[in-house]
C-alpha cells in the first residue's frame, strides 16, 4: 500500500511537472522570439526549492506544488493600459505591453499550443513504437433485454463503424460511444454481422444517456459483452466464503440461482451484487455438475460502497492468450506515417473533451466527471505500472485536456486574454481596465469554483468511509 501510494505521488509530479513546463516554456519561447524581456520562469507554487539566474538574465524557480507555474515579462502587468509613453527607448522595445498585438496572442497562445505540440509528439512516439492494437470489435454476446438486445444486435456483430466513424478496434468504439453521452436519441452502428456478407445499421435509442454516470461504461452500459474470460476457478483464499462452501481450484461456474454465467466478469458482478445473500452455484468439476450453497462476506471499497466477496480468483492471462490471432489488431507505422494519425488523434481528442465541457456546462452529464489531483495521481500511477505505452497515452490525453482548458473564454485563463485581445481588435483599443479587473475577479471565483468540486470529487469517497466507520 506505502510503496502504491508512493508510486502515484511520482507519477502525479513527473506528470504534472512535464505538462506545466511544456505549456510555460511555449509563452516563453515565444515571447523570446519576439523580443519581450522575460524577468522569471517559475515551475510550481509555494516557496521555492530552487532559484538561479541564468546567463539570459532570467530568474528561474523551481517550487514544490507542480499545479501550475508562469513566465513574468517586462510590461506585463501594464498590458491593459494604452498609454506607455512614460517609457524609455529600451524599454519599450522589450515590454510585452508595447508588441503589436498579433505579437501579443501569439506569446499568449503558445501555452496551449505547446501541450497540443507535446500531445501530437507522444502520439507519435507510441505510433512508432508500438503502433496500435487491439480487439476487434467483433460482439462477444448481449445482456437479455439490454439496449442492444433489443435494437437486434447480436452475437458475432462485427461494428464497423459508430455513427459513421470508423471503428477498428473496442477502444474506438468506446470513444465514440463516450461522444454522446449525456444525449437523447439514436445511435447508429454499422455492424457485419456474422451470419451474412452485407453490412446493416442499428439504431440505439438512449434518453439522458449516462448522464448521472461518475463513471461511464458505455459498450457494457448498452448490454454490449466485448469478450468474456473463462468463470474457472484458478484459487481459492483460505477463510473466505468460497472455501466454506467447498468451491475448488479448477471448478467452473457454470449458474447462480438458475441463471447462466457468461464468464468470470459476470460472475464478478453477481458475487459483488449479493453480500450476506445465500446462493445456489452450479460448477462443472471433472465433468460432473455440482451444486453449492454460497454466502458471500461483506466488504467495504475506498468509497464506501457494501459488496459481495468470496475470496476466490481467476488465473492471471492475457487477451492474447484467449482470443484468435484474427481478433487482433496490429497497425504498424514509420516515422513519417506516425505523423498523420498523431495529429488527427490529438485533433479528435481536443473536440471530444470540448464537447464534453459544453455537456458538463449544460448538466447532460454530471459534474461529477470532473476530477481533482487525488484521480490524477491515481490514474498516472496505475498508467505507470502498466507499462510506457500506456502511461505516455495518459500524459498525451492530460496535456490535451490542459490545452483546451486553458483555451476556454474565461479570465484569469490564456483563454481569457486572448478574448480580450480579440475584443480589441474590433474596437481597436484595449479592453478598460475596469471591465479587465471585474473578469479577473469573475474568473479566479469560476476557477475556485471548479477546482473546490474537483477535490470534493476526489475526497468525498474517503468521507463516506469515514461517516460509515462513525
Amino acid at each position: 500500500m506505502i510503496l502504491e501510494n508512493l508510486i502515484r505521488v511520482i507519477a502525479l509530479l513527473v506528470t504534472l511537472g512535464i505538462l506545466v513546463t511544456i505549456h510555460e516554456f511555449g509563452h516563453f519561447w515565444v515571447a523570446r522570439r519576439c523580443g519581450v524581456k522575460v524577468l522569471k520562469f517559475s515551475i510550481g507554487f509555494g516557496k521555492a526549492i530552487k532559484t538561479w539566474v541564468g546567463k539570459d538574465g532570467v530568474e528561474y524557480v523551481i517550487a514544490p506544488i507542480p499545479l501550475g507555474g508562469y513566465v513574468k515579462m517586462l510590461g506585463q502587468e501594464d498590458a491593459a493600459v494604452a498609454d506607455t509613453s512614460g517609457l524609455s527607448t529600451s524599454q519599450r522595445e522589450c515590454s510585452f505591453a508595447c508588441k503589436p498585438l498579433w505579437q501579443k496572442t501569439a506569446i499568449v497562445a503558445a501555452g496551449p499550443v505547446a501541450n497540443f505540440l507535446l500531445a501530437i509528439f507522444v502520439f507519435w512516439l507510441i505510433n512508432i513504437s508500438y503502433g496500435v492494437s487491439g480487439i476487434a470489435p467483433v460482439v462477444n454476446n448481449v445482456i437479455e433485454g439490454s439496449i442492444a438486445e433489443t435494437a437486434g444486435l447480436r452475437a458475432g456483430d462485427e461494428i464497423l463503424a459508430v455513427d459513421g466513424q470508423e471503428t477498428i478496434i473496442w477502444q474506438q468504439v468506446a470513444l465514440q460511444l463516450l461522444a454522446r453521452m449525456g444525449e437523447t436519441g439514436e445511435i447508429t452502428l454499422t455492424v457485419d454481422p456474422a451470419d451474412s456478407s452485407r453490412t446493416r445499421e442499428i439504431q440505439l435509442p438512449i434518453n439522458a444517456w449516462m448522464a448521472a454516470e461518475a463513471a461511464p461504461n458505455p459498450v457494457g452500459d448498452l448490454g454490449i459483452i466485448q469478450f468474456e474470460i473463462p468463470a474457472d476457478i484458478a484459487g481459492i483464499v483460505p477463510g473466505g466464503a468460497a472455501e466454506a462452501a467447498d468451491l475448488r481450484e479448477g471448478d467452473e461456474i457454470i449458474s447462480v440461482d438458475g441463471k447462466s454465467i457468461r464468464g468470470w466478469t459476470h460472475w464478478v458482478e453477481v458475487i459483488r451484487a449479493s453480500p450476506e445473500l445465500t446462493l445456489n452455484v452450479a460448477v462443472q468439476r471433472g465433468g460432473i455438475n455440482t451444486d453449492l450453497l454460497m454466502t458471500p462476506k461483506t466488504a467495504t471499497l475506498d468509497d464506501g460502497s457494501v459488496i459481495g466477496s468470496i475470496g476466490a480468483y481467476v488465473k492471471e492471462t492475457t487477451l492474447a492468450e484467449l482470443l484468435p490471432p484474427e481478433m487482433q489488431r496490429q497497425i504498424n507505422y514509420n516515422v513519417l506515417s506516425a505523423i498523420q494519425p498523431a495529429i488527427s488523434k490529438t485533433l479528435e481528442m481536443s473536440i471530444f473533451i470540448l464537447h464534453s465541457v459544453k455537456k458538463m456546462i449544460t448538466l447532460e452529464i454530471s459534474p461529477k466527471n470532473i476530477g481533482g489531483p487525488i484521480t490524477i495521481a491515481k490514474v498516472a500511477g496505475e498508467t505507470a505500472t502498466l507499462g510506457p505505452e500506456f502511461y505516455l497515452g495518459f500524459l498525451a490525453l492530460l496535456s490535451i485536456s490542459l490545452g483546451v482548458m486553458n483555451l476556454l473564454p474565461i479570465p484569469v485563463l490564456d483563454g481569457g486574454h486572448l478574448l480580450f485581445y480579440a475584443i480589441e481588435a474590433v474596437i481597436r483599443r484595449p479592453v478598460p481596465e475596469r471591465i479587465q479587473a471585474f473578469g479577473l475577479q469573475l474568473g479566479l471565483l469560476l476557477i475556485s469554483g471548479i477546482m473546490v468540486l474537483a477535490i470534493y470529487n476526489d475526497v468525498s469517497p474517503y468521507f463516506r468511509v469515514i461517516s460509515r466507520l462513525l
